[in-house]
């Protein structure tokens, strides 16, 4: 039974997780976010409380 003879398909399973492991993330990586964070102020937020007009 061919299906049974683990050669071939290890062989493309780790060439698969090569791929997969060492260019993949290198090619993603390499994007930059378009709009980078920026620091928000230290100040304390001005909170009021709501006048509903019910």
């Amino acid at each position: 039974m061919p299906q049974l003879n683990p050669n071939p398909w290890f062989a493309i399973l780790m060439f698969s997780w090569i791929i997969f492991l060492t260019i993949i993330p290198t090619k993603v990586l390499n994007h930059t976010t378009p709009n980078e964070p920026a620091p928000m102020s230290e100040g304390k937020h001005k909170t009021e409380s709501w006048s509903w007009p019910w």
